[in-house]
């Protein structure tokens, strides 16, 4: 029998090699940049005009997921800190954007171009314009080092490697791609490594430093976001849901962060113009009135009961399971993670009923358990039908309710293929509690917000705990939010945030 000669095959480290010379070929002008900070030459596959270009195309999703804060003056100084920083920057002449986001998270992050985000959920924890500028120019470090683009030169020619290798080296591309994946959007949420979030605080704190502020705010900001994300870590855990956590704060406190006391020791060797104020009372003061915790517009969770008081509209979700109020929706999780119900709010469009709106709006074929009903005399459809799923395609049960122009979604799955049995009565009966808000749920709605206190002697956080509206752990909440986690007491005469 003729032997049959085996294909061809071409080690990864070669394909390697073979992307990076096509790399070149394509495009000599893009892939290879002067760094705006460092003067080094960078590989990008990004000029400076579609940088900006994606910046804006993407700042109109993160629009369409959170709202902007509504109150233009302290919009109006959180631009004007802004602006000033970045005229300090490598990149002056980029047109930047600071926008205070609605929400709770504790948050800020920049996407390319310029597009800086900061929300008041990270803002209640500041303590002076000073720490706002920290912030603010952290991020501003992340748009002038381009650590987004750089991020995504590498995961596209990372991706061309995989391509190609896996010409020559079956199996590879299966290996190799889920850890490309998500590289620019995982950013946001959780940094961009170790040593881009360090340049980004030497780089905001020479900032900071050349209009005025003392560089070690950085560190105090920082090591108020530490103290936080621990806490909130351990409240997660107790509660069953993801931490809300700032991405830029390393693994140790800056007080035990040699690298972090060595770059902000750098800043303090500038030449800088005369120190300025932080600001205190005055940056308190824009914070009187602003919600903690959920706002008006994102609806308030109490226990298990959901109530939105622009919305005019409650319900309650299964008993032991963890509620979250995210920007787009509210969901319940079942002890164990077992299973997840789902609210989201729609427009109707042209749909005249609860079934044509799940056919061609949502996309959803009924397959089963299938009827048009009311629910708390709405009009109203329910079925069963496989979909996508946080563990795979599963039965997923819908539940559609027109309200007017708008539409609710009720979508609930279980872990195991068989699991929506066990669960759709509690899919079925969350639904089912859909109703309008009473008065007396309506003054439930009522959010907390930050107020100011100026203490007098013998103040003590412990007391001024007795008469805050925290939930969860009230003492240490107030010893955060103020500056003096874990074991610190107002000084006498000076101005607190609390809670009520």
């Amino acid at each position: 029998m003729p032997t049959r000669r085996a294909p061809a095959r071409i080690s990864v480290a070669i394909a390697a090699r073979l992307v990076l010379g096509l790399g070149l070929v394509l495009d000599l002008g893009v892939g290879c940049a002067t760094n705006p900070v460092t003067g080094d030459r960078d590989f990008v596959l990004m000029t400076e005009e579609e940088e900006i270009a994606l910046g804006h195309r993407t700042q109109q999703e993160v629009l369409q997921a959170y709202q902007p804060y509504s109150d233009p003056a302290l919009q109006a100084h959180i631009e004007e800190v802004g602006r000033e920083i970045a005229a300090q920057s490598h990149r002056p002449d980029l047109d930047y954007h600071f926008t205070l986001l609605d929400s709770d998270e504790v948050n800020a992050f920049a996407l390319p171009g310029g597009y800086i985000y900061i929300t008041r959920g990270l803002l209640v924890y500041l303590d002076s314009d000073a720490e706002l500028a920290a912030v603010l120019g952290h991020e501003i470090g992340h748009v002038t080092a381009r650590h987004s683009v750089r991020q995504d030169s590498a995961q596209k020619a990372t991706s061309i490697g995989v391509t190609i290798a896996s010409i020559f080296t079956p199996g590879y591309a299966g290996a190799a791609a889920g850890s490309l994946a998500g590289v620019f959007g995982g950013a946001l949420l959780s940094g961009y490594g170790r040593e881009h979030e360090l340049e980004a605080d030497r780089l905001g704190a020479e900032y900071l430093a050349r209009v005025g502020y003392d560089p070690d705010a950085m560190l105090h900001v920082i090591g108020t976001l530490k103290d936080q994300e621990a806490f909130e870590i351990q409240r997660a855990s107790d509660e069953g849901r993801q931490p809300q956590v700032y991405h830029g704060v390393f693994a140790s406190h800056p007080s035990n962060d040699q690298r972090l006391q060595e770059v902000v020791e750098a800043a303090r060797t500038l030449e800088v113009p005369e120190p300025r104020p932080t600001n205190r009372e005055e940056f308190l003061a824009r914070l009187d009135g602003m919600p903690f915790g959920e706002s008006a517009s994102q609806g308030t969770v109490r226990g298990r009961y959901f109530y939105h008081a622009d919305f005019g509209i409650g319900l309650a979700f299964p008993e032991g399971w963890a509620v979250q109020n995210q920007p787009q929706s509210v969901v319940a999780i079942a002890p164990g993670k077992e299973a997840i119900v789902e609210l989201r709010l729609h427009e109707r469009g042209q749909h005249a009923t609860p079934e044509e709106f799940l056919r061609w709006k949502l996309r959803v074929s009924p397959e089963s358990h299938t009827a048009a009903y009311r629910v708390a005399g709405l009009p109203a459809y329910t079925t069963v039908s496989s979909g996508k799923t946080p563990w795979g395609r599963r039965d997923i049960r819908y539940v559609v309710i027109f309200v007017g122009k708008q539409v609710y979604v009720f979508e609930g799955a279980a872990r195991d293929y068989d699991g929506l049995a066990r669960y759709d009565r509690d899919f079925r009966d969350t639904a089912g509690s859909f109703h309008a808000l009473t008065e007396r749920e309506r003054a439930r709605t009522q959010v907390p917000s930050i107020r100011l206190v100026r203490v007098g002697e013998g103040t003590t956080y412990e007391g001024l705990a007795r008469n805050v509206r925290i939930r969860h752990d009230p003492e240490p909440e107030l010893r955060l939010l103020n500056g003096d986690y874990p074991e610190g007491e107002p000084e006498p005469g000076s101005l607190v945030k609390v809670v009520r």
